[in-house]
């Protein structure tokens, strides 16, 4: 299996904050937000394994700076480390105030991914190739996210075990 470049997973979408969009602090709600993330993430890890990709965890979603209705939001995706059928991707939040130019990191996150084959089991996918700076930096630090990620999942496990499945109203 060839490997790929980060570039070639990249994914860049922009859109308008509409009134429906925000919050009751007029800022871009949230919830909207990681919805988004997780889509333009999803088109990333399926261009880079060309399968059907699942969201295994969200790993982090930093917000660093409100979005405001006088903003455009950039979501800029890519994969930026692969375990075996295990996809990391960075996705890169811009706002950028559309009368004077300014742009900032409005947030980041990580997600990963697991390929799937055609009979929804785990299936290997090509090794990633940083090529930027700004990717090389996030591939480095990329296994030990994925060693932190395995961490986590398995006392999030052990913690389930001690939750109910009991109706509320009983």
């Amino acid at each position: 299996m060839e490997a790929k470049t980060c570039n070639e997973s990249r994914v860049v979408r922009t859109s308008r904050i509409f009134p429906n969009d925000v919050n009751n602090h007029n800022t871009l709600f949230g919830g909207k937000l990681m919805s988004d993330v997780d889509m333009v993430a999803s088109i990333s890890a399926t261009r880079h394994s060309r399968r059907e990709c699942v969201t295994a965890s969200t790993d982090s979603v930093d917000f660093l700076s409100p979005i405001s209705p006088q903003n455009s939001v950039c979501f800029e995706s890519f994969v930026t480390w692969t375990g075996t059928s295990s996809i990391e991707v960075f996705v890169k939040i811009i706002a950028e105030n559309l009368i004077s130019g300014e742009r900032k990191i409005a947030a980041t996150a990580f997600l990963t991914f697991v390929a799937l084959d055609e009979n929804g089991k785990p299936t290997p996918v090509p090794k990633i190739v940083p090529e930027t700076e700004e990717e090389k930096k996030l591939y480095e630090t990329g296994s030990e996210r994925a060693e932190k990620r395995k961490l986590h999942r398995k006392n999030s496990r052990e913690l389930a075990n001690y939750f109910t499945t009991m109706k509320p109203w009983e």
